[in-house]
């Protein structure tokens, strides 16, 4: 008989907590390749076009920009509601797919801001996630209810961002800045729980890659989203 089902209650315990960590640390850096990678793809993507003063005016000065903007808002649905039917290679290329539509529809915020007050937000905004990404998968507090509001939040601030376009009120830019910035730290380390929570659901290892890539997508979308809150906060305007 295998030697680990030979082991005394308590040592077999012991083993079995020690793979389980190990295989949590893995899938979590799994989860943080994929969307440190999908990062950087949208980063190069959008410095990529920013370069090109042709390829802006081709992408932003005509009605294509409706649909360079819009894209990646129903590639996202269309992500999240049929990630899990796809194949693991399809999942990988719909991802990459969309953090590259992603950088193509904010190239324009090189145009806007200056390099450097980009960068700074940058490191602002890694600081910012890192550190409530390190407590929601630290915390032995549930976050659900956290989780709950700020869903909630997040609708009436999209709403809120919908109706300033109207109204075009500075003051309530501020605000939907300010808590946005709230509400997009907040979702970090809630999102970060439930990634480390959907772990131990202890599926299939294609199943598994995918929902790694899901993760990915979940943290890339609050890091992104934390991102341009910051940007309005710290960003310079050319």
């Amino acid at each position: 008989m295998n030697d680990r089902f030979n082991q005394d209650p308590i040592t077999r315990g012991s083993s079995y907590a020690s793979e389980v960590d190990q295989g949590l640390r893995a899938h979590m850096l799994r989860v943080y390749n994929y969307m440190g990678m999908a990062l950087g793809v949208t980063a190069l993507v959008s410095y990529g076009v920013s370069l090109s003063p042709a390829l802006m005016s081709v992408l932003f000065g005509s009605p294509l920009a409706f649909v360079v903007l819009l894209a990646p808002l129903v590639m996202v649905f269309v992500l999240v509601g049929r990630l899990h039917k796809m194949s693991v290679q399809s999942a990988q290329i719909s991802f990459w797919s969309y953090s590259a539509l992603m950088g193509l529809s904010l190239a324009p915020i090189f145009m806007a801001y200056t390099g450097h007050s980009v960068a700074k937000t940058f490191l602002i905004c890694s600081a910012t996630f890192g550190a409530m990404s390190i407590y929601g998968y630290t915390t032995k507090k549930d976050l659900t209810a956290m989780g709950s509001f700020l869903r909630m939040g997040l609708f009436g601030l999209i709403i809120a961002m919908v109706v300033n376009i109207f109204v075009a009120s500075a003051m309530m830019d501020f605000l939907i800045s300010a808590i946005g910035v709230v509400i997009f730290t907040g979702l970090t380390a809630y999102d970060t729980q439930m990634i480390k929570a959907s772990y131990y659901e202890g599926d299939h290892s294609v199943i598994a890659e995918k929902k790694a890539i899901f993760g990915a997508l979940r943290l890339y979308l609050d890091f992104v989203n934390l991102f341009l809150m910051l940007l309005r906060f710290f960003g310079d305007r050319r």
